[in-house]
């Protein structure tokens, strides 16, 4: 199984310290072959969606969990997440980046991609976060 992958970023295609809902748009990477290839690019409408009533908002959560799902992503991939990932893990494997480039991303899972597909083989749902700096670190989500 090919896992796709969703890179929240800036206008300039950069990771920034952002909550995932709050990016400007999702890189789509699938994983052909051991190997992370860009294979769309999608605009975050759901950025301001339910914000008036409360940040973080679950509707919010919900719309971009539906929307991901129906492209087919696996794993998300941010230098932050809010308390959304309660509910994120359930869907998808998020993890945690410290680099702004997305190319450098993209070298630092190719390396770990079998921790990555290990953790979406042996489980359905309720997936670990994933912290990758100089390495890489799997912890388990406070609900």
């Amino acid at each position: 199984m090919n896992l796709k992958f969703a890179f929240a970023v800036n206008k300039e295609n950069k990771f920034d310290k952002r909550y995932f809902g709050d990016a400007d748009k999702y890189l789509i990477y699938e994983q052909l072959d051991n190997e992370m290839v860009l294979i769309g690019e999608e605009i975050n409408n759901f950025k301001l969606f339910d914000e008036e009533h409360e940040h973080g908002s679950k509707k919010k959560g919900d719309a971009i969990i539906k929307f991901l799902k129906g492209k087919e992503v696996n794993v998300l991939v941010s230098m932050q997440f809010g308390k959304n990932i309660k509910i994120v893990n359930e869907y998808f494997i998020p993890i945690i980046i410290y680099s702004e480039k997305p190319e450098d991303t993209v070298n630092i899972l190719n390396k770990h991609l079998h921790w990555i597909k290990d953790e979406w083989g042996k489980n359905k749902s309720n997936f670990k976060l994933f912290t990758i700096k100089a390495g890489i670190l799997k912890s388990s989500i406070k609900k």
